[in-house]
């Protein structure tokens, strides 16, 4: 069964408190998904008009884990935590084996 990632580039982060309190809850709530953060706030090259920003990558056994994860209450009570405290582009893309 292919693996999943969340892939998250943040093109701004307008509330730094906001960020902080969501990364209290959304660690522990990824974690308990199954997730395993692989990357997160290294260096980024982006090119073709990509997001430089903070970038995190997170990986899960499953499509349908990393669904689950992002659907669970933990993880909603971490979003709205977060609120309009960034802008991002957020993503779950299955792995290819």
């Amino acid at each position: 069964m292919p693996k999943a990632y969340w892939v998250s580039a943040y093109r701004t982060i307008s509330d730094p408190e906001k960020l902080v309190a969501y990364n209290k809850l959304a660690g522990p709530a990824v974690r308990l998904g199954g997730g395993r953060i692989l990357a997160r706030d290294g260096r980024v090259a982006a090119y073709d008009a990509g997001i430089g920003g903070r970038t995190i990558l997170i990986e899960f056994d499953s499509f349908e884990a990393a669904v689950a994860a992002r659907d669970s209450e933990a993880y909603q009570e971490a979003l709205a935590a977060l609120s309009d405290g960034v802008e991002r582009d957020f993503r779950i893309i299955e792995g290819l084996d």
